[in-house]
């Protein structure tokens, strides 16, 4: 490899990675608008294996938005990032795939403004598959793979559940 695909590659690398950040941002933030603004046109996001659904960004953004308003308190921890490039119409780094861990903490809010009140965490991997377009790294899936869910004593009665 020369220095110059070398760098090419650290550069893409470090693109993809901003994409995975700026999805757990804007799921934390419930920043639906820069939710969307992620993906490709046919970008699609997976949750059913969080109780979730599968559809286009767009609907899952109004999904995400309404399941979660019960949470106003939000930090998704996306770690051990896997990226690998692939290949696509024969140049080299068209696309990536991303496989990572996540840790996702949720809370209820408080009232009087007041510290949020534990919900559920949970955890498990996602795949983010990536395609480079004319705007950049863009997602074309997600794939959330919930591995474990718990939830605090207390957390279902404050819930309604």
């Amino acid at each position: 490899m020369t220095q110059r695909v070398e760098l090419a590659t650290v550069m893409d690398r470090l693109a993809v990675d901003g994409v995975v950040t700026d999805y757990a941002v804007a799921v934390d933030d419930g920043d639906w608008e820069a939710y969307r603004g992620l993906f490709t046109p046919d970008g699609r996001a997976d949750y059913r294996s969080a109780g979730g659904i599968e559809g286009g960004a767009g609907s899952v953004a109004a999904w995400l938005a309404e399941s979660l308003e019960a949470f106003p308190v939000r930090q998704h921890l996306i770690v051990n990032r896997r990226v690998r490039f692939g290949v696509l119409e024969r140049d080299a780094g068209d696309t990536a795939l991303v496989q990572a861990d996540y840790v996702s903490p949720m809370g209820f809010a408080a009232a009087g403004g007041g510290p949020a009140a534990p919900g559920p965490v949970s955890g498990g991997r996602c795949s983010f598959g990536l395609l480079r377009t004319e705007d950049g790294w863009r997602l074309r899936e997600v794939v959330v793979r919930e591995k474990w869910r718990r939830s605090p004593q207390g957390a279902q009665a404050a819930a309604g559940g």
